[in-house]
């Protein structure tokens, strides 16, 4: 169902997107958005596993998009250092494909929260965090994707010496 890279020499591996996704501090949200058009957004996100998961409002176009069709596409990119001479960029880039469920238990929402808090903010004190959360609460939709697909790929300039 998922097409293979047709550079597979420059294809990152499962572990190589893992650690882009964790690197990464935004990306490209991509659902069926209304009249049939795409709808890409850059959000904000945290990836937990196989799960990546996203805040938003309880109502707008992402949610109706969600609701409309739970199929959708992430991505985020590591890198893209511009080389004019070369008329070329030096990239490295993520794709996830999944399905988006919005949370609707409240322990699921806040634990999702809590990790994206924890990932912006890792210093901050749990009593702060508690208050923030609880003072945005109310409007707060979480998503939750599950990846059922991930590739990479990177410049060819980026890949190593091959065996």
């Amino acid at each position: 169902m998922f097409r293979e890279l047709r550079r597979k020499r420059q294809a990152l591996s499962a572990q190589d997107c893992a650690a882009v996704l964790d690197r990464g501090s935004s990306g490209v949200l991509a659902l069926m958005g209304d009249g049939g058009y795409p709808y890409a957004v850059p959000l904000n996100y945290v990836r937990d596993g196989e799960k990546l998961y996203f805040h938003c409002a309880k109502e707008g176009h992402k949610v109706d998009a969600v609701r409309r069709e739970p199929r959708a596409s992430f991505c985020v990119i590591d890198q893209d250092q511009v080389v004019p001479e070369e008329y070329t960029s030096y990239f490295r880039s993520v794709i996830a494909f999944g399905t988006i469920r919005i949370l609707e238990d409240d322990g699921e929402k806040r634990a999702a929260v809590e990790k994206l808090a924890k990932k912006y903010f890792p210093t901050d004190t749990p009593e702060h965090r508690e208050q923030i959360i609880r003072r945005d609460w109310p409007p707060l939709c979480m998503l939750e994707m599950t990846v059922e697909h991930l590739s990479g790929k990177q410049a060819v300039e980026l890949v190593g010496p091959q065996p």
